[in-house]
């Protein structure tokens, strides 16, 4: 399909429709009110004594990179726009292979715009507090026995391999193999752009089926993991935690397959008394290092917590919480009797499923969802 794309010459029709969505992209991120406000932080960040606070110098710093990255993206769209025009204009006034070349180079430049545009639209689409930080996503096996704890890693596999598309940070914070095949869970953080909006597409449960490579008879096996996405708070945000209140354990850390993360006993886990949360951290890091992260979790899930009680809407942060089973899924993987990726709540599909598992190819499941759940599917 995309040779076919490439090969289509781009019309002036088609720029002028992405123009309209660009200007409407510029309209939603208040660009104009950015780039004064760029301007302010820069003149502020230069003045003497700004690094004497340095939590507030930080997070303004954190604002001036985001403001002018939105900025520099509408530019660069802008500037994509213009070259795609212009190389049409000589498409059209040249002739034989000459024309060819400008043909082509205008639709090059429009295909990477339309690309550019949407992805400024789905951020346009992140009005939540937390939607444009960091994200912990958690992978915890369901019903299936050994088969799930097998699928678990799968999907932290996939998600490992989706976040370095994107260029986005992870730290592996927690992935204790299980004693036969896959993992128990895994935990990551993830830093980046819009990481937080984007990974909320994917909390829920996850179902695969396949032919079960435990089962001697081969025969088909349907099997679930869950998938929990919470915020990495701002620092601003305070939430405290008594010592009482917390149970720290110390014990020997191990990875997927079964391979030593640490030659000592540096994993920790921490118990949250009063909730009866628990949080894990185990990666190559110091315990004390290992401790901090977890209780960056520990804040987080308190936090969700809070506003499940004030508003019941835990929704809006991590998705509902259902069983990890059967009639629960949002999306299915078929590896057998035929091959397809399909996500149950908005139809996006796809038969490329080794795309999708052994690449990480999930924006247009996790675009798509954006579409729908602000009502520009048909975007």
């Amino acid at each position: 399909m995309a040779d076919t794309t490439e090969k289509t010459v781009v019309t002036p029709e088609e720029l002028d429709a992405l123009e309209v969505r660009l200007d409407e992209v510029e309209q939603y991120l208040h660009l104009d009110e950015k780039r004064g406000r760029v301007a302010e932080l820069e003149r502020e960040s230069a003045a003497p004594g700004f690094w004497d606070d340095g939590n507030r110098a930080r997070a303004l710093m954190a604002e001036l990179s985001a403001a002018r990255d939105d900025v520099q993206s509408v530019e660069n769209a802008r500037t994509a726009l213009d070259d795609a025009r212009t190389a049409l204009e000589f498409a059209a006034e040249t002739e034989g292979a000459e024309a060819d070349e400008f043909a082509t180079e205008a639709t090059a430049s429009a295909r990477a715009l339309e690309r550019a545009v949407d992805e400024l639209e789905l951020s346009s689409w992140f009005t939540g507090e937390f939607d444009h930080g960091d994200a912990i996503l958690t992978i915890k096996p369901g019903q299936g026995g050994l088969e799930a704890q097998d699928w678990t890693f799968m999907l932290f596999k996939m998600y490992m391999k989706y976040c370095a598309r994107r260029g986005w940070k992870v730290t592996v914070n927690d992935c204790p193999a299980a004693e036969v095949i896959g993992i128990d869970r895994a935990t990551i953080t993830v830093e980046g752009k819009d990481a937080f909006g984007m990974l909320r597409a994917e909390a829920g449960v996850h179902r695969l089926v396949r032919i079960s490579p435990t089962d001697a008879k081969k025969r088909r096996q349907t099997t679930f993991a869950g998938v929990e996405v919470i915020p990495v708070l701002p620092d601003d945000i305070d939430i405290e935690i008594a010592p009482d209140d917390i149970r720290v354990d110390v014990y020997h850390a191990s990875g997927p397959g079964g391979q030593g993360v640490n030659t000592t006993d540096s994993a920790v886990r921490v118990t949250h008394l009063p909730t009866g949360i628990v949080v894990t951290c185990q990666n190559e890091r110091s315990q004390i290092q290992n401790k901090a992260a977890c209780m960056q979790i520990l804040k987080a899930r308190l936090y969700e917590l809070e506003l499940e009680k004030r508003a019941e809407q835990l929704d809006e942060i991590r998705g509902p919480k259902t069983e990890i089973g059967f009639g629960n899924q949002i999306r299915s993987y078929v590896l057998y009797p035929y091959q397809m990726v399909k996500d149950l709540r908005t139809g996006v599909e796809t038969g490329n499923v080794d795309a999708v598992l052994e690449e990480g190819d999930l924006d247009p499941f996790i675009i798509g969802y954006h579409r729908w759940v602000t009502g520009n599917a048909d975007a």
